[in-house]
């Protein structure tokens, strides 16, 4: 495989036939470990992907759901899914339900942060839609390094109206987020976005 991963990286320079000679293997052989490659690839990009809609339904859950629920929650989508991959995925990447166990968190307050006035007092519901959003981030694992997704969350529908994923979790992720959920057009004058007091959602410094 390392001589295949050789030919791959290099082949532009020196052209497959001359470095595979060189290296005493097949051509064909080697086509064929780059069509397997390219397969695992769409594979892991094809996790990649439905790792980030399970983190989107459990953190709408606020953490509450497990595999059983999140997995009916997808299929309830339209999203044929196995249950055991869904558990594969949410054990490989660190996705629980409710459980007593310390997490690592993202949580960390800006050197000199602005702290917004508590506009929900606890009260975490709404009468109707587009009132009140809250706000909250997780981190995935993926085979490319740790990826960084941001939500808002409407309280009276319990929904995902806004997400933002990347390879960073500084300020323009959540701001990202909460633009999506301004352009579906659902939120009303004076709509509250809550969060907790982690530098990404409290940086005095204004995002592009």
């Amino acid at each position: 495989m390392i001589r295949f991963r050789f030919v791959e990286d290099h082949h532009g320079a020196f052209g497959v036939k001359r470095i595979c000679r060189a290296l005493g293997i097949a051509r064909s052989s080697f086509y064929a470990w780059r069509a397997g490659e390219k397969d695992r690839r769409a594979r892991e990009r094809a996790e990649d992907l439905l790792a980030a809609e399970i983190a989107v339904i459990h953190l709408a859950s606020r953490g509450a759901y497990g595999v059983p629920r999140v997995h009916a929650e997808l299929r309830r989508q339209g999203r044929a899914v196995n249950r055991k991959k869904v558990e594969r995925i949410m054990r490989e990447r660190g996705i629980t339900g409710i459980t007593r166990r310390r997490r690592r968190g993202l949580t960390r307050q800006a050197r000199k942060p602005v702290f917004a006035p508590d506009l929900i007092g606890r009260d975490f519901t709404a009468p109707r839609p587009g009132m009140r959003l809250v706000g909250d981030m997780t981190f995935l694992p993926t085979e490319e390094g740790w990826l960084y997704l941001a939500t808002c969350i409407d309280l009276a529908t319990r929904e995902v109206v806004g997400y933002a994923m990347a390879d960073h979790h500084r300020a323009e992720l959540p701001v990202a987020a909460l633009r999506m959920a301004a352009s579906r057009g659902g939120l009303e004058r004076g709509c509250v976005f809550h969060t907790d007091r982690g530098s990404e959602y409290t940086s005095p410094r204004p995002c592009p």
